[in-house]
């Protein structure tokens, strides 16, 4: 059993993608970001960066010691349950070191500017010209990225469906929503929708539909989403203490 600490947003949907297409049996534990869950104790030891997604693994490879195995990072989850597995990551040598390339591409390239560029355009408060035709322009860049390697390719990376696809594709997803047209991206209006065609895909994304934001962030949810310093997440930690 894997304990799977959850909010229905991109990042959440590249391991609730993954725990579908594995089959794998997991207890879905909703980390409501907006009221400030992501700083109890009991979270900040499975994620000391006080961010969803993190899982706990009941059930470790025997490397492990039969201890629960404790992973936060979206990518550092893919990973792991690739390798515990032995799904969605090439075998051999070159297509191992592709999957890795474009895995570690989407954690520190276009996850980054998109979550950027949807914070500028959907929840920043004024104006801020040049910080949002910075992100909207890296995030751009990003799709062309993505465009240019999907030329006859129908996968990203070890020439089949892997962890790199799941890790890229809910960032892609939303990139209508985000005042993204994927007009002149051919290859990757391709590949979005081959994937979005997938049945575990749609029981990924539609995981917690019902919690999904309906409407705008309060001042005190953009005060916890948005504005913490290294000393208010220790003092929300030690609130969130005093209170269990």
């Amino acid at each position: 059993m894997i304990d799977f600490y959850y909010w229905p947003t991109p990042n959440g949907w590249k391991v609730s993608i993954m725990l579908e297409e594995l089959g794998i049996k997991y207890r879905m534990i909703p980390v409501n970001i907006s009221k400030g869950e992501q700083f109890t104790p009991k979270f900040l030891t499975i994620s000391p960066n006080n961010r969803m997604p993190a899982i706990v693994d009941h059930n470790p490879p025997p490397e492990y010691d039969g201890k629960p195995v404790t992973i936060f990072e979206s990518g550092a989850i893919l990973l792991y349950l690739a390798r515990k597995t032995g799904k969605f990551l090439a075998t051999d040598p070159v297509g191992e070191k592709e999957t890795l390339e474009w895995l570690f591409w989407q954690v520190g390239n276009l996850g980054p500017m998109a979550g950027q560029h949807s914070h500028f355009w959907n929840y920043a408060d004024g104006e801020h010209e040049y910080a949002a035709t910075r992100y909207a322009n890296e995030y751009n860049r990003c799709i062309g990225v993505l465009e240019r390697r999907l030329e006859g390719r129908d996968w990203l990376a070890g020439g089949a469906y892997s962890i790199a696809d799941m890790a890229s594709w809910p960032w892609v997803l939303i990139a209508k929503a985000m005042d993204q047209p994927l007009d002149n991206f051919p290859n990757v209006s391709r590949w979005r929708s081959a994937i979005k065609e997938r049945p575990a895909v749609q029981k990924g994304v539609d995981l917690g539909k019902d919690l999904r934001r309906t409407a705008p962030p309060s001042d005190e949810e953009r005060k916890l989403l948005y504005q913490q310093t290294a000393q208010s997440t220790s003092a929300l930690a030690k609130k969130a203490s005093s209170k269990d």
